[in-house]
């Protein structure tokens, strides 16, 4: 869609500021904010193939980067940020209470997509702010929310690969101590990261799917 309105947006959070993309399809009544996973971005290739598709849908998006550039350089070198959820899950609450106070946002429907690790911070932004509607995890780790999964209100979609066994079992523990609606769905032949062909593009159409029901 070329009428798309997009553009680079900083979230504050704290005493640091994240980088992100806003995207806002016309007339667009919902939006969705994209918590990533390990060593990723806003700009992650995986998660911008599922924003097009919502925009497509007149949904929009919100890309952000969880960590700033010195944090993620220490994180690749010792992981020592990506499993920090409570302060990935508080960055994300902070880019949901922005869009909350921004004139183009602020009436919108909000929506999170999380992915690996950011499953887990997506779910505890969403028990911490139960105005949002509605919670998509692909190849996530829901169960790193730990006590607060008991909290969330908004329907949960929680996607795997059926080759990722390990994070199956980790989906099917955290799923039972949800309290909402839920779904669990296993995309065949999948592995992790989603890499074999037609993975992607299913994942994509069962979220868009799940935020087109729980967000309209």
């Amino acid at each position: 869609m070329s009428d798309i309105a997009q553009r680079d947006v900083t979230i504050p959070s704290g005493d640091v500021r994240l980088p992100g993309i806003l995207a806002l399809p016309p007339g667009a009544r919902s939006i969705v904010v994209f918590a990533h996973g390990s060593g990723s971005s806003r700009f992650s290739p995986r998660n911008q193939e599922v924003a097009v598709a919502l925009h497509e849908r007149g949904l929009g998006t919100l890309l952000f980067d969880l960590l700033t550039g010195p944090e993620a350089k220490v994180d690749d070198r010792t992981r020592e940020h990506r499993f920090d959820i409570p302060l990935l899950g508080e960055r994300l609450v902070a880019a949901t209470d922005w869009l909350g106070a921004q004139e183009a946002t602020r009436a919108l429907a909000v929506g999170y997509f999380g992915a690996s690790t950011g499953a887990g911070s997506a779910l505890v932004a969403a028990a911490a702010r139960p105005a949002v509607r509605a919670v998509v995890s692909r190849g996530g780790r829901p169960d790193l929310a730990g006590d607060v999964l008991g909290q969330v209100e908004a329907p949960t979609l929680l996607i795997v690969g059926g080759r990722d066994t390990q994070v199956i079992e980790m989906n099917r523990s955290a799923q039972a101590r949800l309290n909402g609606v839920s779904e669990l769905l296993i995309v065949e032949g999948a592995t992790h990261l989603f890499e074999e062909p037609g993975a992607m593009a299913e994942v994509t159409r069962l979220a868009t799917a799940w935020f087109a029901r729980y967000l309209g």
